[in-house]
C-alpha cells in the first residue's frame, strides 16, 4: 500500500509560498529604497513572470523525458539559493536584473514538478491535494505577518537574510521529498498540442493567463499602494495575510465545493470576485474596511480557482504529458500572464495612477469571466476525448 509522504510534501509547499511571502510583498519596497522608479520595479520584478512564462516547460520537458523529476527540484533549489546570494553585492539594475533573471529561471523549475509529484503520490485521493496545499498558504503567512513586524523595526536590507532562509528551508525540504512512481495508463496517449486545441482547455488556459495578467498589479505594486496610504509595514503584512487565511479555509472545503457547484460555478464565481476585489482595491483604500473585504476575496480569486484550475489540468494532460500541463499552466498564466500584468501597471502606475491601474486588472478579470462563461462547461470531459483512460480508474 502507497503511504502518502504528507508531512514531507506539506513542508516544502510550507517553505516554497514563505519565500513568497516574504518576497512579493516587501522585495518591491526594498527595490524603492535604493532609488528605483515604478518602471524599473516593474520591469524587475516581472523576471519572476518572464521566466516562468518558458522556464517551466523546458522543465517539465526535460523531467517527462528523463523522469527525474525530485532531481531538478533540489537542483532549482540549490542553484536558486547560490543565485540569491549574490543580491547581497549588488546595487545596479542591470546587475540585480541579472540576478532576478537567474533566480526566477530555477526557482520557476519547481513548483509544476511538485505538483505533479504530489497528485502521482495521492493516487486516486486527488481530492486530499488541498489539504497538502493548504501548508503552504500556512508558510506565507507566518513569513508575511513575521517579516511585516520586523522591518517594522529593522532596516529594508535585513529583508535579505530572511528571503535566504527561506530559500535554506525549500533546498532542506527538497532533499526529504521522495519520487513517486506515475500513474499506470493503459494504450497511447493524445500528444500534448491534440489535447491543447480542444475547446475547454484553449478556453481554460486563456481565462488563466487572464486572472494572472489581472493578479500583476496586486503582486508588484500591492504593498507600495498601501504604504503610500499610510499603512504600517505591519498593517500590511496583516492585509496579506488575512488574504491567505481566506485561501486555507477555501481549501479545507473545496472538495465538497467543487462536488456542489462544479468546475464551471467556481471559475464562474471567482472571475466575478476579481472584477469586485481589484476595483475595490484602486478605489477604495482610504477604506480599511474595504481593503479587509478585499483581501477576504483572495480566497476566491486565488485559493478556489487555483485549485480548480490545477485539478481540471492533472485530469486533461494524463499519463507522460502531466508534467508538461502543469509546466503550461504556470508558463501560461503565472508566466505569460503575470508578466504582462506586471508591465502594464508598471508602465501606467506613474502616469495614470494607482487606481487606473487597478481597473486595468479588473478589466482581465472581466476579459476571464467571459472566457469561461462562453467555453467551459461542467460536462466537459475530465480527460480528452480519446477512450484511454487511466488503470487504477476506470470510473
Amino acid at each position: 500500500m502507497h503511504v502518502l509522504p504528507y508531512w514531507r510534501l506539506s513542508g516544502y509547499y510550507f517553505f516554497y509560498f514563505a519565500f513568497i511571502g516574504v518576497f512579493s510583498p516587501y522585495f518591491g519596497l526594498y527595490l524603492q529604497s535604493l532609488s528605483f522608479s515604478a518602471w524599473d520595479i516593474g520591469l524587475l520584478m516581472s523576471q519572476m513572470q518572464l521566466m516562468r512564462l518558458f522556464g517551466p516547460y523546458l522543465w517539465g520537458a526535460l523531467a517527462d523525458r528523463l523522469a527525474q523529476r525530485v532531481a531538478i527540484v533540489r537542483l532549482a533549489a540549490l542553484i536558486s539559493l547560490v543565485g540569491f546570494s549574490s543580491f547581497f553585492f549588488v546595487r545596479s539594475f542591470e546587475a540585480i536584473l541579472l540576478a532576478m533573471a537567474l533566480l526566477a529561471f530555477f526557482w520557476s523549475a519547481a513548483l509544476p514538478l511538485v505538483e505533479t509529484v504530489t497528485f502521482d503520490h495521492l493516487r486516486e485521493q486527488s481530492a486530499r491535494y488541498s489539504r497538502v496545499r493548504l501548508w503552504g498558504s500556512i508558510g506565507f503567512i507566518v513569513a508575511v505577518l513575521g517579516t511585516g513586524a520586523l522591518l517594522d523595526h529593522l532596516a529594508l536590507p535585513n529583508l535579505l537574510w530572511v528571503i535566504l532562509a527561506a530559500l535554506a528551508g525549500i533546498l532542506a525540504c527538497a532533499a526529504l521529498i521522495p519520487e513517486a512512481p506515475p500513474h499506470p495508463y493503459t494504450g497511447d496517449h493524445p500528444p500534448v498540442g491534440e489535447i491543447l486545441r480542444l475547446p475547454h482547455v484553449k478556453a481554460l488556459f486563456a481565462s488563466c493567463f487572464a486572472m494572472s495578467a489581472a493578479h500583476g498589479a496586486l503582486y508588484v505594486f500591492y504593498s507600495i499602494h498601501l504604504a503610500g496610504n499610510g499603512y504600517s509595514k505591519s498593517r500590511v503584512g496583516g492585509l496579506w495575510s488575512l488574504g491567505v487565511v481566506a485561501e486555507i479555509a477555501v481549501f479545507l472545503f473545496m472538495s465538497p465545493l467543487m462536488r456542489r457547484f462544479g468546475l464551471r460555478g467556481i471559475l464562474l464565481a471567482s472571475f466575478a470576485a476579481a472584477v469586485l476585489r481589484f476595483l475595490m482595491i484602486g478605489w477604495g483604500v482610504g477604506s480599511l474596511a474595504v481593503i479587509v473585504l478585499a483581501q477576504l476575496l483572495h480566497g476566491m480569486t486565488f485559493g478556489a480557482y487555483h485549485a480548480a484550475s490545477i485539478t481540471a489540468v492533472n485530469r486533461w494532460f494524463p499519463g507522460r504529458c502531466q508534467a508538461r500541463g502543469q509546466a503550461l499552466y504556470s508558463s501560461l498564466s503565472f508566466g505569460a500572464g503575470g508578466l504582462l500584468g506586471g508591465l502594464m501597471s508598471g508602465w501606467m502606475w506613474d502616469s495614470a495612477g494607482a487606481a487606473a491601474t487597478f481597473a486595468l486588472s479588473a478589466g482581465f478579470a472581466l476579459l476571464g469571466l467571459l472566457l469561461v462563461a462562453g467555453w467551459v462547461r461542467d460536462d466537459d470531459p475530465c480527460a480528452p476525448r480519446h477512450g484511454r483512460q487511466r488503470a487504477d480508474n476506470p470510473q
